[in-house]
């Protein structure tokens, strides 16, 4: 099949944080579909495996660099379309906006889509694709106004939660939407009445690894791990206020709190509040490679994520999926598509966020009982060894693409 070209559109690419979306790009173009990736920030390659640093090479960036092509581009588009900036201005950027930083994401990717909108063109693009709803998805909207070239994208997480201002619109206009979880399904579809039929679910293809069994020894010193960017959804202040009371409760326990991010001075900070020192570990990033020795000489594995008082949430973390291939223990909390894959007292235990006694009670549940820990472990590794397959679902991304593509648009001139 001779499919069009499809662009993807991001902020960076690739992304040390963003593995999935290395992986998605990597499937698609092993199946067959020629992808182009644009950023629209610069070079952001820090941390990265010698295989996402190969796939930097070839990305179309833009960056503050970019802002004397995008102004020429800007004139050049209202010459071929006039009037085109400042009608495109008013129906983009008179939006409700939830901060500042989303207001000037959003401001940023309507510049650069008349800079994308170029790049298209003289890349012989097919269809334009964001994998994320806010501002790559902002660009490919008014890259494809321009163009007439159809685009679609994903709602993930904090991309759409909370919703920016123009989610509504890109969703009408998109050829298709793709979530990665069953809860953002109902929740996409309703900013789209009579449309719902747009959103489709498609769960990350993930390679999980199975070199060897997580120990879930649970014994004293208890082994606790929890893995993520040190961020506003994750909840690691709730962990924190947990282990306090695993502490005054005269449990012994050790936890490595993995991670980098903008909160890491808070989360220090509170770790000596609380006199946590000498029980919480925190070693900083660690690449993704040298996180399975973690998931199989750790007990307990943490997912504490909660909603931001913005309406910001986890979607599924993908470190849970990675626990559960070891077939280590998982204790999580209640937040948008976790339950999808932590069924309480099935594959793992389910906490009300926010909660730090709920938390802490938990992880004497897991430790009290190590067999019935183990065997939920265990069901979940299966259960997620289906739900994420990478073939089964990079096939039915592809198809999602391939169902979407027109005629015309697999005609090269």
């Amino acid at each position: 099949m001779n499919l069009p070209t499809t662009a993807y559109v991001l902020l960076w690419f690739p992304l040390s944080s963003e593995t999935f979306i290395f992986r998605e790009v990597k499937s698609l173009r092993q199946q067959g579909l020629h992808v182009l990736v644009y950023s629209l920030y610069g070079k952001k390659l820090s941390n990265l495996s010698p295989e996402m640093l190969d796939a930097s090479y070839g990305v179309r960036r833009m960056g503050l660099k970019a802002l004397p092509l995008m102004v020429r581009d800007i004139l050049y588009w209202n010459r071929r379309i006039p009037g085109c900036f400042k009608a495109l201005a008013k129906e983009v950027l008179n939006r409700k906006w939830s901060c500042l930083e989303v207001k000037g994401e959003a401001w940023w990717a309507f510049l650069a889509g008349f800079r994308l909108a170029r790049l298209l063109e003289r890349d012989q693009v097919g269809h334009i694709h964001s994998p994320w709803a806010n501002g790559p998805a902002t660009a490919a909207w008014v890259a494809s106004r321009l163009t007439g070239i159809p685009f679609s994208m994903a709602g993930r997480a904090g991309d759409i939660y909370p919703p920016d201002g123009a989610l509504a619109e890109k969703i009408r206009d998109s050829a298709f939407v793709r979530a990665n979880n069953l809860a953002n399904v109902g929740y996409l579809g309703s900013f789209a009445p009579g449309q719902e039929h747009k959103v489709n679910l498609v769960y990350n293809s993930l390679t999980l690894r199975e070199n060897g069994d997580c120990d879930a020894a649970m014994a004293e010193p208890l082994k606790l791990l929890a893995v993520g960017r040190f961020a506003r959804t994750k909840g690691f202040d709730v962990l924190l206020k947990a282990c306090a009371l695993l502490k005054k409760q005269g449990v012994r326990f050790k936890l490595t709190l993995v991670g980098a991010g903008f909160q890491g001075p808070i989360l220090r900070a509170l770790r000596l509040l609380l006199g946590l020192k000498d029980c919480v570990d925190m070693p900083g990033f660690l690449p993704h490679d040298q996180l399975a020795y973690l998931f199989k000489t750790h007990d307990v594995f943490l997912v504490p994520s909660v909603v931001h008082s913005s309406g910001d949430r986890d979607g599924i973390p993908n470190v849970i999926m990675e626990a559960l291939a070891y077939r280590m223990p998982v204790v999580a909390t209640d937040v948008c598509g976790i339950p999808e894959v932590i069924r309480d007292g099935e594959t793992g235990l389910i906490v009300p966020q926010r909660d730090p006694a709920a938390l802490a009670a938990a992880v004497r549940r897991m430790a009290s009982d190590r067999g019935r820990a183990v065997e939920m472990a265990a069901k979940g590794r299966e259960l997620v060894k289906t739900m994420f397959d990478p073939q089964a679902n990079a096939k039915a991304l592809f198809e999602l693409f391939a169902r979407h593509l027109t005629p015309q648009d697999t005609e090269k001139p």
